[in-house]
């Protein structure tokens, strides 16, 4: 199983992520770089990376556990990955080709952007104040 440490490391490197792209997304220019492509495109993949390792690794155990509330939370966060997912999805197919940026609307392309960054950061803090410490206790009950 993935340990907990692995899991707010990787929380930590998409909130810093997150972060530094919101500080740049004022700057129109740097978007249009290949350092500030490279470093978005990081931030995709991580975010991508990190609910694909809690699906395979968090999420079987609990949906197969006796507790209701702990299958709830297991459906809630399973779905809400789902749903990040779609939209990343959507948000990609909307301003990027092949890793590489196409903004033809900034001020769009900008409030789709914070929009984006915040409900991965919103995510972030439930994992943090409700899946894991669900975890942990299922773990717990295990031992």
């Amino acid at each position: 199983m993935v340990s907990f440490t692995e899991l707010n490391q990787q929380n930590d490197t998409i909130t810093e992520l997150s972060n530094v792209l919101c500080l740049l997304i004022s700057e129109r220019a740097v978007w249009d770089t290949r350092v500030v492509t490279n470093l978005f495109f990081t931030y995709v993949d991580r975010v991508k990376e990190h609910l694909d390792l809690e699906e395979r690794e968090l999420y079987q155990s609990m949906l197969l556990h006796s507790d209701q509330r702990v299958r709830q939370t297991a459906n809630k966060f399973l779905s809400g990955s789902g749903e990040i997912k779609r939209v990343f999805g959507q948000y990609l197919k909307q301003w990027s080709r092949s890793h590489e940026l196409r903004i033809n609307d900034y001020e769009r392309f900008t409030k789709d952007t914070r929009e984006m960054i915040q409900l991965v950061l919103n995510r972030i803090e439930d994992e943090v104040e409700h899946l894991y410490p669900t975890v942990r206790e299922v773990q717990a009950a295990m031992k």
